[in-house]
C-alpha cells in the first residue's frame, strides 16, 4: 500500500472520531503495510496537528464523565487505548469535573435521593459506584450525603 493511501486512510479514521496513536496503529497495522510505514504516517499526522493523544484524552474524559463514569474507570480505559498516565491524570485534573457531585448524581439517578437504610442496600450501591469507576472517597461521600434543601 502506498504511503499516501495509508495517510488518507488514517485521515479518514480521524475524520470520523478522535483516535489515540495506539488505536490508530492497531487499525492501520491490519492493512498490508510495515510497522515503519505506520509509524511515519502517525508522526506526520501528529506534526500536522491531526492526531493528538492529549486532545483524544480530553474528549474521552469529558464524554465518559457525562455518561456517569468515574475517574478510575476512565483512567483504565485510556490506559487500554495507549494514552500515558501523565496525559490521563492531567486531563482528569484539568477538566472542571466535581467527581463527588457526579458520583452523587449517578447514585441518585439509579437509586433515588434517599440514603440506603440497611447494609445490603448500601453494599449494592457501593458495588454499582465502584463498577462505574468512582473511588472509595467518592462513594462514601455519596452514600453519607445529606442534602439540605
Amino acid at each position: 500500500m502506498r504511503q499516501q493511501s495509508l495517510y488518507g486512510r488514517a485521515v479518514g479514521l480521524l475524520a470520523r472520531r478522535e483516535h489515540s496513536a495506539y488505536e490508530l496503529k492497531q487499525k492501520l497495522a491490519k492493512l498490508d503495510v510495515t510497522e515503519d510505514e505506520v509509524e511515519q504516517v502517525i508522526e506526520q499526522l501528529q506534526q500536522a496537528g491531526l492526531q493528538s493523544d492529549i486532545r483524544f484524552a480530553e474528549n474521552y474524559v469529558r464524554y465518559r464523565s457525562q455518561r456517569g463514569q468515574g475517574p478510575l474507570r476512565i483512567k483504565q480505559e485510556l490506559n487500554e487505548r495507549g494514552v500515558t498516565s501523565e496525559i490521563t491524570d492531567d486531563q482528569i485534573n484539568q477538566l472542571d469535573i466535581d467527581w463527588y457531585e457526579l458520583a452523587h448524581n449517578v447514585r441518585c439517578k439509579r437509586f433515588g435521593e434517599a440514603n440506603p437504610d440497611d447494609f445490603k442496600e448500601r453494599a449494592k450501591q457501593q458495588r454499582f459506584l465502584q463498577y462505574r469507576g468512582f473511588s472509595h472517597d467518592h462513594i462514601n461521600e455519596s452514600l453519607n450525603r445529606h442534602d439540605e434543601k
